[in-house]
């Protein structure tokens, strides 16, 4: 089955191991010296109101993919591994102007 990159991204990533949901893909790992795709990467869920930064970002392997369907990704994965990216704390930023 032919898919393209836009509708990966429309197709909701669920857990065979627990039933639970990971949302939708944000983004899709490409390894270009093999020219092939090494993961989907799960944007992390913003904090209040989108004011206080995200949750790091998921990073699912390629391989840990069992099938890819109509409407959803199945998955099977204990742990998924974590993109660790600087957050953006507003609150503390507000704070720390009106504080110092």
């Amino acid at each position: 089955m032919l898919t393209t990159f836009g509708e990966i991204l429309e197709k909701e990533v669920i857990n065979v191991l627990d039933g639970s949901s990971f949302g939708f893909p944000g983004d899709v790992l490409f390894d270009t010296e093999t020219r092939k795709t090494a993961a989907i990467i799960i944007k992390g869920k913003p904090g209040f109101f989108g004011i206080f930064g995200r949750e790091e970002d998921f990073v699912i392997n390629w391989d840990k993919i069992e099938t890819i369907g109509k409407d959803i990704i199945l998955v099977k994965t204990e742990e998924c591994g974590r993109i660790h990216k600087e957050k953006i704390n507003i609150l503390q930023k507000f704070l720390n102007f009106f504080l110092s």
